[in-house]
C-alpha cells in the first residue's frame, strides 16, 4: 500500500487538494478531521461532553462516486460537521487524548487497506509515522481565512471575515498548542506554502512532491 501524509492548520486547503490529487492518482481520500468533527457534532447534539459520547458513538467512512461521506451512527453527516460551530468543536474534541485513541485504530485501518492520502494534524506524527510521502501544507492566516470565508459564503452561511479569521488564529494556537498530538511538521515533511498558489497550482505542487518522493 502507498501511504501519503498531508498535515497542516486549518483552511490550508488540504481536503479540497488531498481530494483532487487522489482522484487523479488513483488512490483514496480520507479526510479525518471530519472524523473529529462528527465526535464533535454528536456532542453538541447531545450537550455531552467527548469521553462521556465515545461509547456511544459509531463511526465509518465509505467512498460513494469517489467522494468520502461520513457516518455517525448510521446517519450521513457528511453535509451536518461542516458548520463554524462543528469546526470549532472539532478542535476541542481533537485535545481529548481518550478521542484520539478512538479515532487512531480507525485511520490506520483505512490506511493498511488502500492505497490512500490522508490528511489532518497529525497524520505524519502520530497516525502514518512511516507514510511514504509526507506534506506540510500551509499558507499565510490571512489568506487561509479568506479562503475558509470564499467556501461558507458559497455555501449560504451568514459569515463575517473577521469572526472568521478569528477563530481561524484560535484554532491554529489550539491545535499547536495541545498536550496530546499537537499540530507541527514532521522531520521529513516537504513544506509546501500554497499562499501564492491557486488550486490548481497547489494540486500541481503536491502531485510533483509526491512523485519526486516515490522515484
Amino acid at each position: 500500500m502507498i501511504n501519503i501524509a498531508i498535515d497542516g492548520p486549518v483552511g490550508a486547503g488540504k481536503s479540497t487538494i488531498a481530494r483532487e490529487c487522489a482522484r487523479r492518482l488513483g488512490y483514496i481520500y480520507v479526510d479525518t478531521g471530519a472524523l473529529y468533527r462528527a465526535i464533535g457534532l454528536y456532542c453538541i447534539e447531545n450537550d455531552s461532553q467527548p469521553t462521556a459520547s465515545l461509547s456511544q458513538i459509531s463511526l465509518s467512512l465509505d467512498i460513494a462516486g469517489g467522494v468520502q461521506r461520513v457516518w455517525l451512527n448510521g446517519r450521513d453527516v457528511s453535509g451536518d460537521i461542516r458548520t463554524p460551530g462543528a469546526s470549532m468543536m472539532a478542535s476541542a474534541v481533537s485535545a481529548v487524548p481518550e478521542v484520539r485513541a478512538f479515532l487512531l485504530d480507525l485511520q490506520r485501518s483505512l490506511a493498511r487497506k488502500n492505497d490512500c492520502i490522508m490528511d489532518g494534524r497529525d497524520i505524519g506524527t502520530v497516525i502514518l509515522p512511516d507514510a511514504d510521502v509526507k506534506i506540510f501544507l500551509t499558507a499565510k492566516p490571512e489568506i487561509r481565512a479568506r479562503r475558509r470565508f470564499d467556501e461558507l459564503t458559497a455555501k449560504g452561511q451568514n459569515v463575517i471575515f473577521a469572526d472568521v479569521l478569528a477563530e481561524l488564529n484560535q484554532r491554529d494556537y489550539n491545535d499547536s498548542h495541545r498536550t496530546f498530538a499537537p499540530l507541527k511538521q514532521a522531520e521529513d515533511a516537504v513544506l509546501l506554502d500554497t499562499s501564492a498558489l491557486d488550486f490548481a497550482g497547489s494540486v500541481a505542487a503536491v502531485i510533483a512532491i509526491i512523485n519526486q518522493k516515490r522515484q
